[in-house]
C-alpha cells in the first residue's frame, strides 16, 4: 500500500512552526508496512490544496492530511477534499450535537454570548467543523472539537478506489485520533491488501562519529538487501537504523537479529543503547545497579550535564548535585581548585579539570566526581587554546584522570558535545568497572 502525507497550513511554509506531525506519522506508517514516497506541504489556499490532492491521488492509494479542519475561514481542508472527490459537504449530526453540548457549558456559553467571528457567533463558527465530505466516516476527537474523517471512493479523475484521511493539525489531537482510529484502520486496510510490515531497530552510539562508525561496517552496508542499514548523524550522537521488511513483526525481528549482533560485535562500547534509550537513562540504571553516586562540576556547559541527568525519573537515587563554577573565583571558592593551579596552567587545562572533579566530590560525599572545563567561544581563545578546547575530568575509586578534546562548532553545539562526551566517559568508566568485576 502506498500513502502520501499532506500537511496543510501557511504557518508551516513560513517556518512559524515545525511539522512534527509528518515525522510522527511517517514513523508509525513504516511500522505498518505502508510505503510513504512523498510528503507535501501546502498553504491555506483551496485551489493549491485541491491541486496537491489531485497529484497525490493520481500516484498513491491513500492520502493522510493534517491541518485545516478548524472553525475559521482559512480551514479549508474538508471543502477541498470534497471538491476533488466530487461530492458535497454534509453536516454530521452527531458531531454537531457534540459541539452544541460543548457550547452549552456555562463557562463557554458566557464567552459565546458576546464572541463573534466575522458576524457569526462562536457556536456557528464551531459548527463548521461538523461538515464533512458526503460518505465519509467521522473520526472522533477525544481531546478537541474538530473531528477528522476517512473518505473512501472513486474520484472522477482516477481509476479505482482511493482513501483520503483528514486529521486536525494540533499534534495532541492528531496523535490521539491517529492511535485510536486511523492507524488501526490503515493496518486493517494494508492487511486486506496482503501488505508486509516494516520493523526498525535503532542502535544509539556515543564517542564515535558518523564517518568512523560507517567505516567500521561499510561492508555490511554495501551488502545490504533486507534488512537495510542506515547511519544517521544526530546533534549529540550517531544512530544506526536497521530496517527489515517481512510478513509479520516476528519474521522481521528474526532478520534484524544477526545483523544487529554483528554491528554490536564491531562497535562494542560505542553502542550504549537502542531505540528509545538515552545516554543519561542508561547511565542512571548503571549507577543505581552499582550502588554509586555522582556529583558534577561544570564550567563551559553551564549546568547542561546536571540538567540531562535529572531528566531521568528517580535520578535522586544516584545524582547528588552539581556546581556551575564558571569564573575562576568560583572554581577556587566552591571547588577548592588551587589558585596556583589556575595561574600556572589556566582554567582550561587537564590540571584544573582533575581538581574540579576531585573538588566536587567533597561537599556531596559522592563516589564519583565528573567535571568539564573548556572554551565555548566565540571569545576567550588563544593560538595555544582555541575555541572548542575541552577537558573532561573524572575522579573516584582512587583514580583521577582528565581527557582532552578539540571540538568544532558554534557555542551551543560545543556545549552539547562537551556534555555528551562527559556522560559517555562516565558510561565508559562504569562499563570498565563492570567488566573488571566480572573478570574477578
Amino acid at each position: 500500500m502506498q500513502l502520501e502525507l499532506l500537511s496543510v497550513g501557511t504557518e508551516l511554509l513560513l517556518g512559524e512552526i515545525v511539522d512534527t506531525n509528518a515525522a510522527y506519522l511517517a514513523d508509525k506508517l513504516s511500522e505498518l508496512g505502508i510505503n510513504v514516497y512523498h510528503k507535501t506541504t501546502v498553504g491555506d489556499n483551496t485551489e493549491r490544496l485541491a491541486a496537491a490532492l489531485r497529484i497525490s491521488l493520481a500516484r498513491a492509494d491513500a492520502i493522510l492530511a493534517t491541518g485545516g479542519l478548524g472553525p475559521t475561514d482559512d480551514d479549508i481542508t474538508a471543502a477541498a477534499i470534497a471538491q476533488v472527490a466530487g461530492v458535497d459537504l454534509v453536516e454530521d449530526e452527531a458531531t454537531a450535537d457534540s459541539i452544541r453540548s460543548f457550547a452549552s457549558k456555562a463557562s463557554f456559553a458566557r464567552r459565546a454570548s458576546f464572541a463573534r467571528h466575522r458576524g457569526r457567533s462562536l457556536v456557528d463558527s464551531l459548527l463548521k467543523q461538523a461538515w464533512v465530505p458526503k460518505g465519509a466516516q467521522v473520526v472522533p476527537n477525544p481531546v478537541g472539537t474538530a473531528p477528522g474523517f476517512i473518505w473512501r471512493g472513486e474520484p472522477p479523475f482516477t481509476d479505482g478506489s482511493k482513501t483520503v484521511i483528514a486529521l486536525p493539525g494540533v499534534p495532541a489531537e492528531m496523535k490521539a485520533m491517529a492511535e485510536q482510529t486511523v492507524l488501526p484502520h490503515l493496518a486493517r486496510l494494508a492487511a486486506s491488501e496482503g501488505g508486509e510490515v516494516i520493523v526498525s531497530r535503532v542502535l544509539r552510539l556515543a564517542g564515535i562519529g558518523e564517518s568512523q562508525s560507517e567505516a567500521e561496517i561499510s561492508d555490511l552496508i554495501r551488502a545490504q538487501t533486507n534488512p537495510t542499514i542506515a547511519p544517521l548523524a544526530k546533534l549529540r550522537e550517531v544512530h544506526l537504523r536497521i530496517t527489515a521488511r517481512a510478513a509479520d513483526r516476528a519474521a522481521a525481528e528474526t532478520l534484524i537479529a544477526p545483523v544487529e549482533a554483528e554491528i554490536r560485535r564491531r562497535l562494542g562500547d560505542h553502542i550504549y543503547g537502542a531505540d528509545e534509550d538515552t545516554l543519561e537513562a542508561v547511565l542512571g540504571a548503571m549507577l543505581r545497579e552499582a550502588g554509586l553516586t555522582v556529583a558534577v562540576a561544570e564550567s563551559c556547559t553551564g549546568g547542561l550535564i546536571g540538567h540531562r541527568l535529572t531528566d531521568v525519573p528517580g535520578s535522586s537515587d544516584y545524582f547528588l548535585g552539581s556546581l556551575v563554577a564558571y569564573s575562576n573565583e568560583a572554581k577556587v571558592a566552591l571547588l577548592n581548585v588551587p589558585e596556583a593551579t589556575i595561574r600556572e596552567h589556566g582554567a582550561v587545562s587537564p590540571e584544573v579539570a582533575r581538581a574540579m572533579a576531585e573538588g566536587v566530590r567533597q561537599p556531596y560525599g559522592a563516589d564519583i566526581g565528573l567535571s568539564v572545563t573548556g572554551i565555548a567561544g566565540p571569545n576567550g581563545a588563544t593560538p595555544e587554546k582555541p575555541v572548542g578546547l575541552t577537558y573532561i575530568g573524572l575522579a573516584g575509586a582512587g583514580e583521577t584522570a582528565a581527557e582532552e578534546y578539540r571540538l568544532r562548532g558554534i557555542r551551543v553545539l560545543l556545549k552539547e558535545r562537551a556534555a555528551q562526551i562527559a556522560l559517555y566517559l562516565l558510561y565508559r568508566r562504569l562499563r570498565a568497572r563492570t567488566a573488571a568485576e566480572v573478570a574477578r
